[in-house]
């Protein structure tokens, strides 16, 4: 059912924690499913120094929230922006359809934490 890197993912989740001065925060939830996941985010020279996570819901969520912290850190804002969706699930090796959902929280809550992060520097 699940890849394994999912698995791995699930298993020994990446950058799980939060960051108590972060730079941004974002927060999304499903509430069809329960899912719930909060990214914090350091920004050093507009690029993402640090990326933790907390993820409440199913190991795929988990995994996707690991993952994308991963596929994150060290890149530009603007490059963090460009993580799609499909891109998490691509680089996980898949996901059951019924929990391509999850893969779309995580996108959106790093989007979230960096948009939350510009709207504090205008």
């Amino acid at each position: 059912m699940y890849s394994d890197k999912v698995m791995e993912h699930f298993s020994d989740p990446r950058n799980v924690g939060v960051l108590k001065d972060a730079d941004g925060v974002g927060e999304v939830g499903n509430p069809v499913c329960g899912d719930m996941m909060t990214f914090y985010i350091k920004v050093k020279e507009d690029r993402l120094s640090e990326v933790k996570f907390q993820t409440f819901g199913c190991g795929a969520a988990i995994a996707v929230s690991s993952m994308v912290s991963e596929m994150a850190m060290g890149k530009t804002l603007d490059e963090a922006m460009q993580i799609t969706n499909q891109d998490v699930a691509d680089e996980l090796g898949g996901l059951p359809g019924n929990k391509m959902h999850c893969s779309n929280l995580g996108a959106d809550a790093l989007h979230k934490a960096i948009e939350d992060y510009r709207s504090k520097q205008k």
